[in-house]
């Protein structure tokens, strides 16, 4: 869930605390983890590659370094993230209007529809509509899979609506079976869609393996890494994770794009700071607004 205002306040200041009495007690060289100073170079990585891209990857480089000898664990689950932002195969290759052949015709795998700001009575876009077409071809295609639908309240003159559950229930007019369908519908972010997405998936459906993602086509490499990022974060070690993106289909858009800045913000946001992300959203986002911070 999104922290309240008050409660990042009150998270901040036990940084500040945090970081003071580490530079009273002369502890910061002592070899012991220090999680500010984690925070500190996860930051600095995110906001130099959002910033400069390839252009920083020697600087990059460096903090990867201190990073891992800051906290070991850290700076592998962090060097993986970052060579998959950096790759040129990032969402490739992008499949349109369909998943393609060759994926699990059983429950192993899980189509994952990334949801879209509805209008402010709660009704959906016509580009999240667009979105769950694809994801209904798909669905099809493969029978056996489930389908998650994610997004929260982001309605701002009807409280009871959610992305998500808007999304099912389309999907159910159109046929697809209700105990096909799992509805993630308390994030507001892409970052949260992951969060939230895996927490469902590794609890209560074990026998998901594999992810597909749908949404826009611009927002396909942004939803597979954050997707990935958050196995990797969740995973005792590299080649550990529950859950595997595998593939992807997109509804072509006809404008639309997200920089990597915006990408700088997510991955921020899955490492927990909330408000840091939330600056960078308002400054980078260009599709749409987001609600109010709460």
């Amino acid at each position: 869930m999104i922290r309240t205002t008050s409660q990042i306040k009150k998270v901040c200041s036990a940084f500040l605390a945090l970081l003071l009495v580490f530079s009273l007690s002369g502890c910061a060289g002592s070899g012991a983890s220090d999680p500010t100073r984690v925070e500190k170079i996860v930051e600095e990585i995110a906001v130099d590659y959002g910033t400069y891209g390839a252009e920083a990857a020697d600087r990059i480089g460096t903090l990867l370094k201190e990073l891992s000898a800051a906290d070991a664990a850290a700076g592998t689950r962090w060097k993986t993230i970052t060579d998959l932002w950096m790759s040129e195969e990032l969402g490739k290759p992008l499949h349109y209007d369909v998943l393609p052949d060759g994926l699990p015709d059983s429950d192993e795998l899980c189509i994952v529809v990334l949801g879209f700001q509805l209008e402010a009575d709660g009704t959906m876009r016509e580009e999240l509509i667009e979105r769950l077409s694809v994801a209904l071809n798909s669905a099809k295609k493969y029978p056996k899979a489930y389908i998650v639908c994610t997004g929260g309240g982001t309605a701002a003159e009807n409280e009871n609506a959610s992305e998500a559950g808007e999304m099912a229930k389309w999907l159910q007019a159109q046929g697809i079976a209700k105990e096909r369908i799992i509805v993630e519908d308390n994030s507001i972010t892409t970052a949260q869609n992951a969060i939230f997405t895996y927490d469902i998936l590794t609890s209560l459906y074990p026998s998901v393996k594999k992810l597909a993602i749908v949404s826009s086509d611009y927002h396909i490499a942004t939803g597979e890494l954050l997707f990935k990022a958050e196995a990797a974060l969740r995973a005792n070690a590299p080649g550990n994770e529950k859950l595997e993106v595998v593939s992807n289909a997109a509804w072509k858009a006809p404008s639309g794009s997200l920089s990597p800045m915006f990408q700088a913000g997510a991955l921020i946001e899955l490492f927990g700071d909330v408000e840091t992300a939330f600056s960078i959203y308002y400054d980078n986002y260009d599709i749409h607004d987001l609600p109010p911070l709460k």
